[in-house]
């Protein structure tokens, strides 16, 4: 069968293409699965969740991780294995010596030995990394916990910490808090090297006082910040390369002798480099391509057909038959005439250098200009480059001494951005990171990459995340869209592989292209997962301000599964905070307040000197203005005492209307309800009543001729009735009371204005009451603390006539005992106005006493 063209008779082909274009019977691929990581962050429990937003809560009893222990000395060297820079393919650089460093290298070991910290300060390719290399080596046997090798390029001194904890202790799945990680810190010793240190000061006081058992070897470049003067850190400065020294280092770079022509070509260019090493170790790579170009094209394939299919070929078996050649020892070399390096190109010989490589190594080049430095791992550059053997192209840049390890990556040595960006390397360099963007965006979802892997390649993902942001022209919108598929398949990983700071940084540049592309579900995505970093971190305001910023934008997208978890971050943030705590708790700066419909106790302590000035806030709003709390009106009995309404859930201040009313039960509610009902009808039928006879019959209040006295000497302006007999309560003040709401002076013992004139009238309604009569009801408004207010009575005094008449004396009205039951509403009635002030005259005309029994109630 042709494997290409398969026959239709075998294995089911025939139908089994004819399916699969139709899009029948070939079953769909399955989705990836997410993948969900639990780890434990101090006392909470976090569930990275790459599809909703991760999930935070207090970490369940029994859930709890081991304890962390120390590694075994296989584990270290593992662990070391894992930071270092990866092993080129392709043939070995050749090995060069350390010249000049001895000194410099016993005094930095004989400092640690001692247990003190040493900054190495150095211009960048001086050589520091390979003299900090040589020192580790030293120190190996040194400490209890070996040597830690940490690279502090984009690196704060909490990242830093963290990494030397997961250096020497074994915690997986676990990342202790600031207070657990300086507790664990504090009986660890080893010597730790950092590399590409970029804080000083106060950062770098932090970082030494965290694990005072370790002795620390810092390197760092001149512009970097100087330790602060209580830093007991000893400098140690790196200075260039003698030219003796220089010269040797070229042979070795070159594997040859140097002729008096390229001897003097060196000379000149370590006066013009300082001596710096790395323009040496570049010099000797232009010296190796000079070699293999005036060796005879036959010699070396001219046209490059074996180089393409199988790599560069080996600079040691090249420059072995270069020198043959220049010794004569071979006659069947024929060498070319190839000049020198003009000095300019010996002091910036990037691009030169670049042009003599293979087009893998170039293409290898142009993406690491586009990402800023950062030089992508061999396992990415055959995808990105096109070529199965473009693994190889990183083995050519390091042996040329473009590259130089920055922890467990490769990045552009010193200086060689900027010269191949001034020979024009940097064209389509926005197409490239968006196609670097791409291929990560892929790569870090996929379920086969541990979150350990996309942690070691943070520096490269960042960088092409953060070159598609600023983006201009048409092409600007698909770029930040990419950037956002990266920032959300990287931060998840990030946040798994413990490398905190690269999630930080993720999800910051993946919010601002969510904010310019106007993704807006994907913006709330990050709001909700800074909000969730920022509770492991502690800044639990600025949690709060993520999470509410996410769960807005989820509110109005109706995301219901996303609105559900940022609402239980934000009530964790809210419990962490002790806001639930400081709400139960009493305020010491004023007087607790009784349960929510309690009277105020009574008594001298209980009861404030002056008014209360209660502070209430409105919901959503200011605060109210104060207004002063009423004074009871009779503090020696509790029952009239002010009702307090309290809330249990506010926080400390006394609530408003709507906190301790509306808020209450729901008897509340109908008790106002009902009592404004009743006011409003009440004040209606006094109003009818006080308006009814105004203006119908003026005559009434009026005494004319044909007035006449009653027999009874009681004129109450009705025929028939008979004032209320002794022990009987009032019908008028009956009436009155259950009008006002409130009860009537006579039940308080307080004295009306006539009892001082009249003795038998104490305890009894005032003569001067008003004659309006109540409505019958059976309902009474319960007594409240704020006083009533009854309209004075109008009484119209006539003179007397000319007429003689001897007044009866007012009949005795016995006042009923105070009681506490509700006054009892009578019929309406009209109460005469005492003898002592109305002059009887006669029998009334019929039409005065139809009208006054006519004026309504």
């Amino acid at each position: 069968m042709d494997p290409i063209n398969p026959g239709s008779e075998e294995y089911g082909h025939d139908t089994e293409g004819e399916e699969a274009r139709q899009g029948r019977g070939v079953p769909a691929p399955a989705p990836a699965r997410a993948r969900v990581v639990r780890l434990v962050s101090g006392e909470l429990l976090l569930t990275v969740n790459p599809v909703d937003g991760s999930e935070i809560e207090p970490c369940p009893p029994g859930q709890e991780p081991a304890a962390p222990r120390p590694r075994t000395p296989e584990e270290r060297a593992e662990a070391a294995r894992a930071v270092a820079p990866p092993l080129p393919p392709g043939p070995p650089a050749p090995e060069l010596p350390l010249l000049e460093r001895q000194e410099e290298r016993e005094r930095l070991t004989g400092i640690l030995r001692q247990g003190r910290c040493a900054r190495l300060t150095g211009v960048p390719g001086s050589g520091r990394t390979a003299l900090l290399d040589a020192v580790a080596a030293d120190c190996a046997d040194l400490a209890p916990d070996g040597v830690v090798r940490l690279s502090g390029r984009h690196r704060t001194p909490t990242e830093l910490l963290h990494e030397l904890f997961a250096a020497v202790r074994y915690a997986p799945g676990r990342r202790p808090d600031r207070a657990d990680l300086l507790d664990r810190l504090r009986d660890v010793g080893a010597v730790v090297v950092v590399d590409d240190l970029e804080f000083g000061g106060a950062a770098l006081d932090e970082l030494l006082a965290a694990a005072p058992e370790c002795a620390f070897l810092l390197a760092a470049g001149p512009d970097t910040p100087a330790p602060s003067a209580d830093a007991h850190v000893e400098e140690v400065l790196l200075a260039g390369l003698g030219r003796a020294a220089a010269l040797e280092l070229l042979e070795s770079a070159a594997g040859r002798t140097l002729t008096e022509e390229e001897a003097n070509w060196a000379g000149d260019l370590w006066f013009e480099s300082e001596g710096l090493p790395l323009r040496f170790v570049q010099a000797g790579a232009l010296l190796r391509q000079r070699d293999r170009l005036r060796v005879t094209p036959a010699e070396f394939d001219a046209f490059g057909a074996l180089e393409e299919a199988f790599g560069p070929s080996d600079p040691a078996a090249s420059a072995a038959a270069a020198a043959a050649a220049f010794d004569g020892t071979d006659p069947d070399v024929e060498l070319r005439d190839v000049p020198l390096p003009s000095l300019g190109e010996g002091a910036a010989p990037a691009a030169l250098l670049a042009s003599r490589l293979s087009r893998a190594a170039q293409s290898a080049l142009r993406f690491a200009v586009a990402l800023g430095g950062e030089v992508p791992h061999q396992a990415h550059l055959p995808a990105l480059v096109g070529d199965t053997h473009a693994d190889a192209a990183l083995g050519e840049l390091m042996a040329c001494g473009l590259l130089s390890p920055a922890g467990p990556r490769y990045r552009l040595a010193a200086g060689v951005l900027t010269q191949l960006l001034a020979h024009g390397y940097d064209h389509g360099a926005a197409d490239r990171a968006h196609t670097l963007a791409q291929h990560y965006a892929w790569w870090a979802a996929h379920p086969s990459v541990t979150p350990e892997r996309a942690a070691a390649e943070a520096d490269a993902l960042l960088a092409a995340l953060t070159a598609l942001i600023p983006g201009t022209g048409e092409s600007a919108a698909e770029h930040r869209a990419t950037a956002v598929l990266l920032a959300r398949a990287a931060a998840p990983a990030f946040a798994a592989g413990l490398h905190w700071g690269a999630w930080e940084r993720a999800l910051r540049a993946g919010q601002e292209a969510a904010r310019l592309t106007g993704d807006v579900a994907e913006e709330a995505y990050f709001h909700h997962e800074l909000g969730v970093l920022a509770i492991c971190a502690g800044n639990l305001e600025r949690a709060r301000a993520e999470l509410e910023a996410s769960i807005g934008m989820r509110g109005v997208l109706a995301d219901k599964r996303g609105t559900v978890a940022g609402r239980r971050a934000l009530a964790l943030v809210s419990d962490l905070s002790g806001e639930h705590a400081a709400a139960v708790a009493p305020r010491t700066d004023e007087p607790l307040s009784p349960p929510r419909g309690t009277p105020a106790l009574r008594g001298p302590a209980a009861r404030p000197a002056r008014p209360e000035t209660v502070t209430a806030p409105l919901p959503g709003g200011p605060l109210r203005t104060p207004a002063s709390a009423p004074v009871p009106a009779f503090p020696d009995f509790a029952d009239e005492a002010p009702t307090v309404l309290t809330h249990p859930d506010t926080d400390g201040r006394r609530p408003g209307l709507k906190g301790g009313i509306l808020g209450g039960a729901r008897r509340n509610l109908v008790a106002v309800g009902a009592g404004a009902l009743l006011v409003a009808v009440l004040g209606t039928v006094v109003t009818l009543g006080a308006t009814s006879g105004n203006g119908e019959n003026p005559a009434t209040d009026r005494v004319t001729s044909d007035s006449t006295t009653s027999e009874s000497g009681t004129d109450d302006g009705l025929d028939g009735e008979e004032p209320p007999a002794d022990g009987e309560a009032d019908p008028a003040e009956t009436g009155k009371a259950t009008r006002s709401g409130s009860p009537s002076p006579s039940s308080s013992g307080s004295a009306s204005p006539s009892s001082s004139t009249d003795p038998s009238a104490s305890g009894s309604p005032s003569p001067s009451d008003s004659p309006t009569t109540g409505t019958p009801t059976e309902t009474t408004a319960p007594p409240t603390g704020r006083p009533t207010t009854t309209r004075p009575p109008v009484t119209t005094t006539l003179p007397p006539r000319p007429t003689t008449t001897t007044p009866k004396p007012p009949p005795t009205t016995t006042s009923p005992p105070p009681s506490t039951e509700p006054p009892t509403t009578a019929p309406p009635t009209t109460t005469a106005p005492p003898a002592s002030e109305t002059t009887t005259l006669g029998a009334p005309s019929a039409s005065e006493t139809s009208s006054a029994s006519s004026t309504p109630a």
